[in-house]
């Protein structure tokens, strides 16, 4: 493949990358915030949004399955300990 040909492509993947990487920080930090604030029902609805988004992430490459899996436990502990008190 040309140098030129390759050069556009790892830009289209960095653009789209980047969206898919803000979206899932930006799910993570609003479930986070719902858990920490105890909005129930709420919290439990953001968590399971993000834990979609980081699965979507890590399929798409974006993230490393393993890094994905750990937020997403990460996320779960929050969750059950809020719910827990």
């Amino acid at each position: 493949m040309p140098a030129a040909k390759t050069t556009r492509a790892q830009e289209r993947r960095r653009v789209i990358k980047r969206q898919v990487r803000s979206s899932t920080r930006t799910a993570v930090k609003k479930a986070v915030k719902a858990v920490e604030l105890k909005e129930a029902g709420n919290g439990a609805e953001l968590t399971a949004t993000a834990i979609s988004l980081l699965d979507r992430a890590s399929t798409k490459g974006v993230l490393h399955r393993n890094t994905a899996a750990r937020q997403k436990s990460r996320l779960m502990k929050r969750l059950n300990k809020s719910s827990a008190e």
